[in-house]
This record gives structure tokens, sequence and C-alpha cells, in this order.
């Protein structure tokens, strides 16, 4: 055994002239600060999935995770004698905790309802060790370089590693692996790393013979999880609905499952219900017609979100449509209108159709930088249920979209629910109202949504809210194709019960600096819903 590897694993402040072997230290903490920084993004990405607005739980779940990284950091102080072996130890463990990390969530998520008592003390848990970590690796450090390089090298080789695995994270780990492999691939780095430190300084090791055990036992439950975790997790994912789950993927946007009751499917998005095939007409018929029979002209169409091709199918049966450009951030939604053999079922293959151009990018980003105007706008967007979509409700949202209307064009957006969430309903009226469109506001009972609404605006400012609603209650749909909209439907839609407008005049604007919409989202009657 060398000088450097028996002081390396000592307190003793002496330092070895040799420098063999600080290379390898050197990418262990490179590759320390990779699995450091992929883990908070991780269990980040995971609260927000699981329990929703994810600006709140990125906030918590790293603040919470760089907290307890301080706490390991001032415990590491106690480790006094053997930091080889404690850093190896520490490897192991993350190993582990990290990879069962988001497979228990799952798992726990059938019977835990505040996930929360889950994510916060996982996260807090990889947080202390990853901080017990650095400290360690700067002591070890010490014994190849004086303070001055040593704090430097240390930290520089760390940040660089946070740097590529933030990297890996956003352009491979989470598109293509998911949330259930990048944790176990997580694990394996940081057994690698370990694994190379015990081979290389074994005969340093005071532990030797326990932590052979633990390079037995590690390999083992990684390579187990590995082939277990699809399984495990759909298991998981299959207690969360009534009906079998059919298809299931992780997207770096989103969680999409589809499950199937009989002939019918539902598609849910982050487990929130988009549509049901069973009854999915008394949403996208009401949603797309009254726009396009309003409309002075209807030759192209620009439709933000639905990209499983529902709304596009009702547009379609419009013969004077030359265009229809449909953007949805996620390719992964509209790979599946596109080719799922139940999508085409039920979209009648409309995305294939040649006057469709299907574009996959954030719909604030397009009409920034789009030129073109449209006859027919129809916004079918997610539920404002987080501060990024939240933001696709607001003035500056509508008075961008307004600027791509044509003369007499019509814009409408799905609006959700006038009884789950009234107020949220009224926020997004005044706020149309607000962007210098002509508003009306209409509903409808769909059985497997409850009532649902939509704001519809019209730019011609000649228009007062009487006449369109008096226009919009005489279209007439007989000549169109639908199943369940007719005259009669229309004007029934266009009626509210008593007080189902009240309080409009204390509504506030959705606006970009004041995003009022996501609060009277959440403090809407959910629980019911």
């Amino acid at each position: 055994m060398s000088t450097a590897e028996h002081n390396i694993n000592e307190t003793s402040s002496s330092q070895p002239q040799s420098i063999n072997g600080n290379w390898l230290l050197k990418a262990c903490i490179f590759a320390t600060g990779l699995a450091g920084i992929v883990a908070e993004y991780v269990m980040s990405t995971l609260a927000s999935y699981l329990l929703g607005n994810s600006v709140l739980q990125w906030t918590l779940t790293i603040s919470i995770m760089l907290f307890a990284m301080g706490v390991g950091s001032r415990l590491s102080k106690y480790i006094r004698s053997a930091m080889l072996d404690a850093f190896i130890t520490l490897e192991l463990m993350l190993s582990v905790l990290c990879a069962v990390s988001a497979i228990t969530t799952y798992f726990l998520s059938i019977y835990v309802s505040m996930l929360g008592l889950i994510i916060y003390p996982m996260s807090f848990s990889i947080g202390l060790l990853i901080g017990l970590e650095i400290p360690i690796a700067t002591r070890l450090n010490q014994f190849f370089e004086d303070l001055r390089i040593n704090i430097s090298s240390v930290m520089e080789k760390d940040y660089y590693g946070a740097l590529f695995g933030g990297l890996t994270f956003a352009f491979i780990a989470l598109p293509y692996l998911g949330l259930t492999y990048t944790p176990i691939l997580l694990g394996m780095v940081n057994f690698a790393v370990a694994a190379a430190l015990f081979y290389r300084h074994r005969d340093a090791l005071e532990y030797r013979k326990s932590l052979t055990a633990g390079f037995v036992i590690v390999p083992l439950l990684l390579i187990t999880l590995m082939i277990t975790a699809q399984p495990i997790v759909l298991y998981g994912e299959q207690q969360k609905y009534v009906d079998r789950v059919i298809y299931q993927a992780q997207t770096p946007y989103q969680r999409i499952v589809l499950t199937q009751w009989k002939d019918n499917f539902w598609l849910y998005l982050n487990g929130n219900e988009q549509f049901s095939s069973y009854d999915e007409e008394r949403y996208h018929e009401p949603l797309v017609h009254p726009a396009m029979s309003a409309s002075v002209s209807r030759e192209r169409v620009l439709v933000l979100g639905g990209g499983d091709g529902m709304a596009v199918r009702e547009i379609l049966k419009y013969p004077e449509v030359t265009l229809v450009r449909l953007v949805d951030l996620d390719p992964a939604v509209t790979e599946l209108g596109l080719n799922h053999p139940l999508f085409k079922q039920v979209n009648k293959g409309a995305l294939k159709d040649e006057r469709v151009d299907i574009l996959n990018t954030d719909a604030y980003a397009f009409l920034k930088e789009d030129p073109e105007l449209y006859d027919v706008i129809i916004i079918d967007l997610p539920d404002p249920k987080t501060i990024e979509l939240a933001r696709l409700y607001s003035r500056e949202f509508y008075q961008l979209a307004q600027r791509h209307l044509s003369k007499g064009g019509v814009m409408v957006t799905q609006a959700g629910s006038p009884f789950f969430s009234r107020e949220a309903f009224l926020c997004i009226l005044k706020t149309m109202e607000a962007s210098g469109l002509t508003t009306q506001p209409y509903h409808n009972h769909i059985p497997t949504l409850g009532e649902w609404g939509w704001v519809l605006g019209v730019n011609a400012k000649a228009n007062s809210p009487d006449a369109l609603k008096k226009r919009l209650g005489n279209l007439q749909f007989e000549n169109l194709e639908t199943r369940f909209l007719n005259n009669d439907a229309m004007i029934s839609m266009l009626h509210f019960g008593k007080n189902e407008l009240a309080g409009f005049e204390d509504i506030k604007i959705n606006q970009e600096l004041e995003l009022a919409l996501f609060h009277y989202y959440k403090a809407g009657d959910w629980e019911i819903y």
C-alpha cells in the first residue's frame, strides 16, 4: 500500500508527493456533481407531476434538498477517520436511495393521499447524503493538492458535473428513460463511483469486508429494480384508474395514460382527464362549430393544443377549409393522434389530411414568431392548473392571438367548468373581453367531465355582446354531420342559470404579471369533481 493510499483514509495533514490516483477522485467528484443535480431534478419533476403546481413543487423540493445538503455538510465534520470508507458508503447509500425513489413514490401513491409526506422526506434524505459527499471529497483531495487548489478543483469538477447532469436530464434521461428508469440510471452512476474507488484503493480501506458485501447486494438490487420497475409502476398506475390502463408514457412535458372500458377509452394527462370517446362529441362539437359557423370566413384555421385530432376532425367538415395549422407542444400526443389505432378510429384519421400542418412547439412562442393571419383560432389547451398553463389564458396571450385573426374572425377557448370553478370561468371570460374581443360564454353538460364551458370572441368591435348572443342562437347546423350539436342545443348552451355568472364585476383580469386565474382555478371545488 502506497503512502498516498494510506493517508487518503486518515485525518493526518501530511501531504504525499505523488498525485497518482488523483484523476480518479476528480472523476468521481464530477460524477457525484452530475448525480446530485439529476437527483434534484428527478425529485422536483416527480413532485410536479404527482402534486401539481410545478413552480411551487420545484421551489419546495430544490429548497428542501439544498437545506438538507447544508445539514449534511455540517454533519460531515463528525466523520474523523476512515473517510474513504465513508465516501464509498455514502455512494452506495445514494445508489440505492436514488434508484428506488420514483418507484417507491409511485407504489405508495396508491395508499397515501398526502404524497408530500413521501416526496419531501425522500428529497431531504437524498440532499443530506449529497451534502455529506462534497466536504468528505474535499478532505480526501487534500492529500493530493494544497488548500488553494483543492477547494477550487473540487468545486470546479462538481459544478462541471452539474452542468453535464442537467443537460443529460433535459435532453436524454427524461425524454427517453422517463421517471421510471432515470433514477435507476442515477443509482448506477453512484454505484460506478463507489466501485471505482473501491477497486483503486481497496488496500487502504478499513472496512473492506463490509463494503464488499455492499458491492454484492447493491448491484443485485439495481438489476432487480431494472427488471421489475415497469410492472411496479404499471401496477401503481392501474390502481389510480377505474378502467384498465392500456398505454402509458412519460414525456418531458407530462405523463400520458390511456384507459379502456369496453369500446371506449379515456385520455389522461398528468392524471387529469382530457376526454372520453364515450362522449367527446359533447366537448369537441361545441368547441369547434359555433366558432366556425360564426366566422366571416373559415379557410384558414389555427388550433392551439388539440393534438388528439378530435377538433381537427370537426374543422375538416367544412369544405372551404384550405389549411388547419395544429400547434401542440408535446410530439407524443400528436403521435398518438396520428398513429394510435384508437385515436385514428375516433378522429377519423384527421391529422393525416393533406390540409393539416402539425407543429410541435409552445403556443406562445409560435404566436410571437408566426406572421400569418387566420379566420378561426381554436384554443384547446389543458386547464390552467399550473403557472405555465395559466399564462396561456392571459390578456397578453389573447391580445397576441387576436393580432393573428382576420377581420370578422373568431377565437374560442375551452374555459373549464363554470360549475366546479365558476370564478376561473368568469376570469377567462373577463380576460378575453379585456383583450378587445366581443365575447360570449356558453356551456354544456358532458357526462364524463361534468358541466363544461367555453368563451367565444369575435374580432369585430361593431358587434355588441347581445347581438353576438342572438347571432349564435340563430346558427344552423343541419347541414353538418354532428352527433350532438343542433340549433336547439346551441340555444340551450347560451343560457345560464340564476347566479351562475354572478360576481363578474369583482373578478380580476388574468395578466402575465398577476396570474389571478391560477389562484381562482386552485380555489375551485375540484374535490367534488
